[in-house]
């Protein structure tokens, strides 16, 4: 029964990183991109370490060890790389919320 749930979790944890991987393709500018990609990949890394914890027990400690490092750092790397394409100009789709003003995209002409 664990092996069951475990490879269920494992599967589910592949589904996440397809989805982002087609979010990867299909959003429109690289602060959707960062976004898409960091919430399914997060909960992908979940769903698969702890369906590899729950398949093979001696693992589930350090499996949880790794899903807390993966929560504190997924957050911060995609701030990181949101503010660095932010301030270093990225292109934004211009129906985006500038949502550090406030204000539609001016630049790109949007009318969000």
């Amino acid at each position: 029964m664990r092996e069951t749930i475990g490879t269920i979790l494992m599967v589910i944890g592949g589904v996440f990183y397809l989805l982002a991987s087609i979010g990867l393709i299909r959003m429109p500018d690289v602060f959707n991109r960062i976004q898409a990609s960091t919430k399914a990949t997060t909960m992908g890394n979940f769903s698969i370490l702890l369906g590899v914890g729950l398949y093979d027990p001696s693992l589930l400690g350090k499996a949880l060890l790794m899903i807390i490092f993966i929560s504190l750092k997924s957050p911060i790397g995609s701030s990181v790389l949101t503010r660095a394409a932010y301030f270093g100009g990225a292109y934004r789709d211009p129906n985006s919320k500038d949502y550090i003003s406030g204000e539609p995209n001016q630049e790109e002409g949007g009318a969000a």
